[in-house]
């Protein structure tokens, strides 16, 4: 069983930064992609980035330009750096597991976290 705990999220400032943290101890990076995903209220859940196995990234399209997705292996640690944060942003931030493509479509991942509320003013 594979167990993501991300935390990092708060109350920023419209053009400050966060970074979220998302912690899977066991996690067979080697093998499969991970992902970040956010929901707002009222809205579907939509993809932000993913990493696979050999560290390559993807991010959707909207997101590309002030987002960061990063893995560190020796601490079972992944993250996602966002800069010039928008109040568009405020959602709550998912960290999502062991989809065997890289792809932003949640339902291909079957770990996630519990999420953690980022809010932009």
């Amino acid at each position: 069983h594979v167990q993501l705990v991300e935390s990092g999220g708060g109350l920023v400032q419209a053009g400050g930064s966060l970074r979220l943290s998302c912690a899977a101890p066991g996690y067979r990076y080697d093998t499969y992609c991970m992902g970040w995903f956010r929901q707002a209220p009222g809205k579907a859940r939509e993809g932000i980035a993913v990493i696979d196995s050999d560290g390559d990234t993807a991010y959707a399209e909207s997101m590309k330009d002030r987002f960061t997705i990063s893995v560190d292996r020796a601490k079972d640690t992944l993250f996602l750096q966002m800069d010039n944060l928008k109040p568009e942003d405020t959602a709550v931030y998912y960290c999502a597991a062991g989809a065997t493509l890289s792809t932003l479509i949640p339902q291909s991942y079957n770990h996630w976290g519990q999420g953690t509320q980022v809010t932009v003013s």
